[in-house]
Formats: structure tokens, sequence, C-alpha cells
């Protein structure tokens, strides 16, 4: 009975070990098989254009904007200027009742010609050393006072109408016709449009690095639209706001491009500046420090067979407003880890991350 035993127990040693073999064979061909590879967003780098764009919101606004009144005070009769509605330079809009004016500008006339009169007179009997020089003099100065008169009664005829300054757009019509008007009280607001201005807030950090910021091409685009409308700097208002720290830019439409610009439109306004050739814009989150302290960017790199492989790229880092980062030392073209670059070793297995799905499956 022990004999037996002892054969069955040396059949299954001998049945058991080529299996224990072949499984330890296996485990040793699949255990690089295993290795899971780190799935990650790429990004391809792309070629650099030499410039550095960024975007701001803007508004439409015009040259100026003006409240037109009257510098005489009188009875508003006609006021011809409808809201929303253009205007070109030289066009009556408002008038007040002519009629007192034009019966002033008659007594000073009168005034006038009597004064006249007086004046020759005078002069007559002071030649014949019959009056005094000095009512001669009296009768010129009663003259000029009279033709001075005149000329403030005539201004003020020519002030109880209203002419449009300047080509412009109605912004507001304050009085209402029929009303007594008082000298200096708005009666329209009217927008120049003779220049289409748009207007941005521009931080002070950026101002300081831009500089010149005659050097910058600008080009605006407006809501549901495609098509830029040319921007030229013109000034820039050179005191800070009180919230933020940031300096209201003005820069000029061409209204060839749209010619139909309304004041407080939006307009998203690019600024695009010339920046160093041997330098390529990258996301902040695509470059690594190294304990020694220098930066590097993944490199995604294929390998013979077929697979991906982390190399590390050393860059140099600059930027010029803390938020858009330029590298130097890495070639165009080249996909490079776009998310969690300091979570990735060196020469680590790779495989693109595209969404909801992987490669391979």
């Amino acid at each position: 009975m022990g004999q037996e035993w002892l054969k069955i127990k040396l059949i299954a040693t001998a049945i058991c070990l080529p299996c224990f073999a072949f499984a330890q064979d296996a485990v040793e061909v699949a255990e690089p098989n295993d290795a899971q590879a780190i799935f990650v967003q790429t990004y391809v780098v792309p070629e650099s254009n030499g410039t550095s764009t960024r975007q701001f919101f803007g508004q439409i606004a015009a040259l100026e904007t003006v409240e037109i009144s009257f510098e005489v005070g009188g009875y508003l009769t006609e006021i011809e200027a409808q809201e929303g509605s253009r205007v070109s330079a030289g066009t009556p809009m408002a008038a007040l009742d002519l009629a007192p004016f034009e019966r002033a500008v008659e007594r000073a006339e009168l005034a006038l010609a009597q004064a006249e009169r007086a004046k020759m007179r005078a002069a007559e009997l002071a030649s014949r050393n019959v009056g005094s020089d000095v009512l001669a003099q009296d009768a010129e100065t009663a003259r000029d006072l009279a033709d001075v008169a005149l000329r403030e009664a005539r201004e003020a005829l020519a002030d109880a109408q209203i002419a449009a300054p300047f080509d412009g757009l109605i912004a507001d019509r304050i009085a209402t016709p029929f009303s007594t008007i008082q000298p200096g009280q708005p009666i329209l607001r009217i927008h120049n449009m003779s220049e289409i201005r748009v207007e941005f807030d521009l931080p002070e950090r950026v101002l300081s690095q831009i500089g010149d910021l005659s050097a910058i091409r600008f080009e605006g685009v407006l809501a549901n639209s495609d098509t830029p409308i040319d921007l030229s700097f013109r000034e820039f208002r050179a005191e800070t706001g009180r919230v933020g720290q940031s300096y209201t830019v003005s820069l000029a439409a061409d209204t060839e491009q749209s010619p139909f610009l309304l004041p407080g439109r939006t307009i998203v306004v690019s600024a695009s500046v010339e920046t160093a050739q041997d330098t390529i814009a990258v996301p902040a989150t695509a470059i690594a420090t190294r304990p020694d302290g220098s930066q590097v960017v993944v490199i995604v790199q294929e390998t013979e067979n077929d697979g991906l492989i982390a190399r590390y790229q050393p860059v140099e880092v600059t930027s010029t407003n803390g938020t858009t980062f330029q590298v130097r030392g890495l070639a165009p073209s080249s996909e490079i880890v776009r998310i969690g670059a300091h979570l990735i070793d060196e020469d680590v297995q790779l495989k693109r991350f595209v969404g909801l799905t992987v490669e391979g499956i």
C-alpha cells in the first residue's frame, strides 16, 4: 500500500512540474506586455508665426458726444431731430420763436440810424465852434454802442436756430416743442460720428510690458460676424480706473468695412504684437520643473513596435504676462503632453487619451 501511494505521488509530481515550468515561462513572457501605459492628452506644437495675440472686450464709441443747447432763451417752436437718425453738418434741427429776436434787430437798426444822425450833427456843430468837442465825442461813442447792440441782436437771432455742428447721430431728444427754454438748457444729445472709436480697458501690467501701443496691430470682430475690422491706435486715457488698475485705450475703426456701427455695441478686440521668432507658445500645464530647477516638456515619441514613450526635452521658459508661456529649445510640430507633465517620468509607456474612447479598444 505504501509503495502504491509513493508511485501515485511521483506520477503527480511529474505531471505538475512541466505545468509549473510552462506557467513560469508564461509569466516571464507576459511581464513586459502587462506594464500599465499612462493615458495622456497630447498637443502638437504649432509653427511659430512670430506674433503674440491677446483678446479684449470693448465697446463702440463716438468720437465725442455733445449736448446741444441754445445760447439764448425763448419759446421752442421747432425740433426736427428723431432719435437714432443721422444728420449731416449744417442740417437745421431746432428753432425758437423768431419774432421777438427779429423785433430786437429792428430796434437795434433804428437806434443805430438815430445814433448816426446825432453823431453827424454833433460833429458839424463842433466844427463851427457852436458845440463842444466833448459832445461830438459822446455822440460818436453812442453811435458805436448802437452798432454793438445791433450786432448782438443779430447774433441772438442766429442763436435762436440750431444746426448740426458735425455729421452725427441723434442719441437723445431732451426737450419738447412748445416749451420755454432757458439759455444753456440741453435740448439734444448728439454723437459725433465723423470717426468711430473702439474703447477697451488694458491692464496696467500689460501696458507696461508692451510699451509703445502704436506698434501693435489691432483688429475687431463684432458679435455674429466673422469679418475682422481694422483698428488704428488713437489715444489712451492716462489715468487708471477706480476699480481695477487699467487704462482705457481708444482705437479708430475703419467705417468702410462696417459702415453702421452704433455706440455701445460690444466688440472683441485682438491685439497682436511681434515676438521673438525662436520662441513657441505652449500651455502652462505642459511645462514641468525638475528637482534641479530646470524646466522640461514631455515629448511623446513613437517606438519601433508602434508604441509611445515619454522623453524629456529641456526648454527655456519666458513669459510676458504671467499667463502665456513661451519656450525655447522645442522644435515646431513636436507632440508633447498637454496636461500633467510633472507627473510623468521619462521612458514610461504612454497612450493617447482621445476622450471617452482610447486607442486599441
